[in-house]
């Protein structure tokens, strides 16, 4: 008998802090207005204490509370994040340390915006194959540590927060197309995180260790090419976008999802937004809109709905999925 996955719990966590668009004014030339005329944001959740582990972690504990299982069911945990405690150990190790599944191995996945789509993919694969039955596949991120905060061009757009999901094996197929992609030609658009060689062997480097961005050509890439991913998804499921009840694409601006709606094909209406209460917050974006989507009751975990899931970003990467939820 074939194997196959679903999305049976979600979850989400975000810090408790709030910074709003008037707090930002008071440190940086900016404006309620600026910010939201041309973003959509208008608050964002930025971490005290919390690190990605700790959000993350928060994310796995609902998980298993809301699935009444404990964490030595688990088999794997995949934390998908740009913005890890550590580079070893990986986040996903501390989040399985954290809740004590000691059956599970862990990883992290480094795709940035993307990183969620990719890892998500990724733990469908570990299931399908018939060796894995459960499996937790979240989103974190500390966005705050990456940014120059008193660089108005990107301060203002980023927030930190978490969320996830349980993946179990199921008899039926929930997930129908998939498209990820890839275009490191173009990398320099959307930078974080520069380290430089420091061995006694080696020359010095100039770095640039903040997040760095070039907004409109990231507004063309997500607009022109991720769109045109997107309709390709879907034509190849076998499906026609009337077919799809939500679109849950990656919080980075409201514009983008206007213009991404026109060039899809699709009502503005499917395509729902948070980013005015939380920002931009990379991997964790979509799985804290899909979360926050089903608190409202309109996702329902039952297999009824067809769910297109889009992330893009530094790399550059996107990556699309259409899920049965």
């Amino acid at each position: 008998m074939m194997s196959y996955a679903k999305i049976s719990q979600v979850a989400h966590y975000v810090p408790e802090q709030v910074i709003t668009n008037d707090d930002l004014a008071k440190i940086m030339d900016t404006s309620d207005e600026w910010i939201a005329s041309r973003t959509g944001i208008r608050r964002r959740h930025i971490s005290r204490t919390e690190t990605t582990s700790d959000l993350a972690a928060k994310v796995a504990e609902q998980l298993l509370e809301k699935a009444q299982i404990t964490a030595d069911e688990l088999d794997f945990i995949i934390v998908a994040t740009m913005t890890p405690d550590s580079m070893m150990p990986s986040t996903a190790a501390r989040v399985q340390a954290a809740i004590k599944a000691r059956n599970a191995f862990a990883f992290d996945v480094t795709a940035a915006c993307s990183g969620f789509v990719f890892a998500l993919s990724t733990g469908e694969k570990f299931i399908a194959s018939g060796r894995y039955k459960r499996g937790l596949i979240i989103g974190s991120e500390t966005v705050s540590k990456t940014l120059d905060w008193s660089d108005r061009s990107t301060a203002v757009l980023f927030g930190d927060g978490a969320g996830g999901v349980l993946l179990e094996a199921s008899h039926q197929q929930h997930f129908l197309a998939e498209s990820q992609g890839t275009d490191g030609s173009r990398g320099a658009c959307l930078t974080s995180g520069q380290t430089s060689l420091q061995s006694p062997f080696s020359e010095k480097e100039i770095t640039e260790p903040y997040l760095q961005m070039d907004g409109r050509a990231v507004f063309d890439f997500a607009t022109r090419d991720v769109s045109k991913s997107i309709k390709e998804t879907i034509a190849a499921s076998g499906l026609v976008p009337e077919e799809i009840d939500w679109f849950l694409l990656h919080q980075a601006n409201v514009r983008i999802l206007d213009k991404m709606a026109r060039k899809i094909g699709v009502a503005r209406e499917k395509m729902p937004a948070n980013m005015m209460e939380y920002g931009n917050t990379s991997a964790a974006s979509i799985p804290i809109l899909l979360s926050e989507c089903v608190e409202k009751g309109d996702i329902f975990l039952d297999g009824s709905q067809k769910i297109l899931l889009s992330g893009f970003g530094g790399g550059l990467t996107w990556g699309t999925l259409i899920v049965i939820i």
